[in-house]
């Protein structure tokens, strides 16, 4: 017998085509197969409700098969508060497929439509949006955005919560077109620094940007009633009762800070998404799409003018399960169904593969929405503090690029650099005298002079953590206001950045910014819903960039000239 080992059985041979296909970037996302008993499904799902509705005695009796009775306190805040009881019957009769066909027909107002979603409850939208494709969903979206013309937010962080880079990005950010700025922290003890820091740089140039710090709610409360930033939006709701009461809220607690925002007229919206409940263990067995379109109604019944949604820090969630990125277009269509402000996401990393990314992005950008991104990260996403966004500093020239190529408006425009090496300077002088006119720590000549040729915190000269801590907390003891960064400014010869800043200030007195998807346009006056409503009514309708704008859109950093292939002309 011999005593020799047997030979290794042969390996199946690989082709080298497949090794190429491992080795993609979107094979190192995750995909996952669906549950929907734990609710680990997008939007089909059998454990979902059938929609239904009675009302008794002029109040919903019933909803979706669940009696007034067996309410949870979501049912019963929608059911009071959300529902139009007098549009209901009606509304629910018509059934999902002939709603969707209405969210699409040009024939068929969005006044019409807004009407008839006034009545419709969670599972009746749910089922509403079963029926449409992602190209009729987005038909939807175009046709429901509450403001007719698109804008976008920047994220503006620092990784080291540096206010002076945080002053030029928004400077920059501002000068690239973005309307609204957000930033938030490594360390919460630096968010007065950082969102006075903010609120300056974003009054550079034209000015006119509104800021926020977003951060737990009763310091971001407290910066919006002194006047140091402009509007919130990272105010949670979630869509079953369970995740509510874990954070210590309910329905009710959420739209009593709501209406503390709007007494100092401070703009503000909630946030929720497809996959929080699931990511946070108490989905109750229902869909993701489900349980947002509870959200919505929620947000809807406490009166806010508007919702940041697209699943926004759960995008992972979603984009693990089929059909999930359509689920998180459905969601941003809802919301401007029922009339809300709609910043649509586009503002977390997802997917590690640059065309996952960009169809992502698609639907929001090509039917444009209020905010197509509620966070296109300005800086390099090593420095983004909300963990990464879906784009970021270097894809500024590809984002113009599809704009010019598909003539949509996402919001943006080419800037040559000459013009924000200057914005970015002028930032970093502005605040410097800021600080010296409120006894905050230095900023030196060459802090500014490294900052306003950086790329991002690595190339910044580290501050004195410490010493700008104790001066962030003095901030807070001094009482500090939004009307003490005008006089500083005005005093220090910054004269147009302070007035660009009391225009914003004076908006919010006049309660300019309570209103629907409202921002500041470049004169400085209020665009919302209500002076600049959405009037598609199918093709030759609707807002489209034309004139001037298209002309700005045109513009690209490399653009040779059509006469001189040896000239460019941007």
């Amino acid at each position: 017998m011999s005593s020799l080992p047997y030979p290794e059985a042969p390996q199946p041979r690989r082709s080298l085509r497949t090794e190429v296909l491992e080795n993609r970037p979107v094979n190192k996302d995750g995909f996952v197969q669906e549950w929907p008993e734990v609710g680990m499904v997008a939007m089909d799902s059998d454990f979902d409700p059938r929609p239904s509705i009675r009302i008794e005695n002029g109040r919903v009796a019933e909803m979706d098969g669940r009696e007034r009775a067996d309410f949870d306190f979501l049912d019963q805040f929608i059911a009071d508060h959300a529902i139009d009881v007098d549009a209901a019957v009606e509304a629910m009769a018509l059934g999902p497929r002939t709603v969707a066909r209405m969210l699409v027909d040009p024939n068929v107002s969005r006044a019409e439509v807004l009407r008839t979603a006034r009545g419709l409850t969670p599972a009746a939208l749910l089922e509403t949006v079963r029926q449409m494709n992602i190209v009729e969903i987005m038909m939807g979206m175009q046709k429901m955005r509450a403001r007719r013309t698109p804008a976008n937010q920047a994220h503006c962080t620092s990784a080291r919560d540096n206010p002076l880079q945080v002053a030029m990005e928004a400077a920059e950010a501002s000068l690239r077109g973005f309307s609204e700025l957000e930033t938030t922290l490594g360390v919460v003890r630096y968010a007065p620094l950082v969102a006075i820091a903010l609120q300056v740089g974003g009054q550079v140039g034209r000015g006119g940007r509104l800021t926020q710090c977003a951060l737990e709610e009763a310091t971001e409360l407290d910066l919006g009633m002194r006047g140091i930033t402009a509007y919130a939006e990272t105010i949670s709701v979630y869509g079953t009762e369970s995740v509510f009461v874990d954070g210590d809220d309910t329905p009710w607690s959420k739209a009593f800070l709501a209406a503390a925002y709007a007494s100092r007229g401070i703009k503000m919206r909630f946030t929720s998404g497809t996959g929080s409940e699931v990511q946070m263990g108490n989905a109750e067995g229902r869909s993701m799409l489900y349980l947002e379109i509870r959200c919505i109604l929620v947000t809807k019944g406490a009166g806010v003018q508007g919702l940041q949604n697209g699943s926004i820090s759960c995008i992972g969630v979603p984009g693990a399960v089929p059909g999930g990125i359509r689920a998180v277009a459905a969601e941003n269509m809802i919301a401007s169904m029922l009339d809300l402000e709609c910043a649509s996401g586009n503002d977390q990393s997802f997917s590690h593969s640059p065309m996952r990314r960009t169809s992502r992005l698609m639907p929001q950008i090509m039917a444009g929405t209020d905010f197509v991104c509620s966070g296109y990260s300005s800086t390099p996403n090593y420095d983004n503090m909300f963990a990464g966004s879906n784009v970021d500093a270097e894809d500024y020239d590809d984002w113009n690029a599809i704009q010019r190529d598909y003539q949509i408006d996402g919001g943006l425009q080419h800037v040559g650099e000459p013009e924000i090496l200057a914005a970015r300077s002028r930032a970093g002088y502005a605040l410097q005298a800021v600080f010296a006119h409120l006894d905050l720590p230095a900023i030196t000549e060459r802090e500014i002079e490294t900052a306003v040729y950086a790329h991002g915190s690595n190339d910044l000269i580290p501050r004195d953590v410490l010493e700008d801590l104790k001066g962030a907390q003095s901030v807070m003891d001094r009482g500090v206001t939004g009307l003490d960064l005008v006089k500083a400014l005005h005093e220090r010869g910054f004269a147009d950045i302070a007035e660009n800043l009391l225009t914003v200030l004076r908006s919010r007195v006049s309660g300019d910014l309570l209103q629907t998807s409202a921002i500041l346009d470049a004169n400085l006056e209020p665009l919302s819903a209500v002076n600049d409503a959405n009037d598609y009514a199918g093709p030759g309708t609707g807002y489209r960039p034309t004139g001037e704008r298209w002309e700005q859109m045109k513009r690209l950093r490399h653009v040779t000239s059509a006469e001189n292939p040896e000239l460019e002309v941007s």
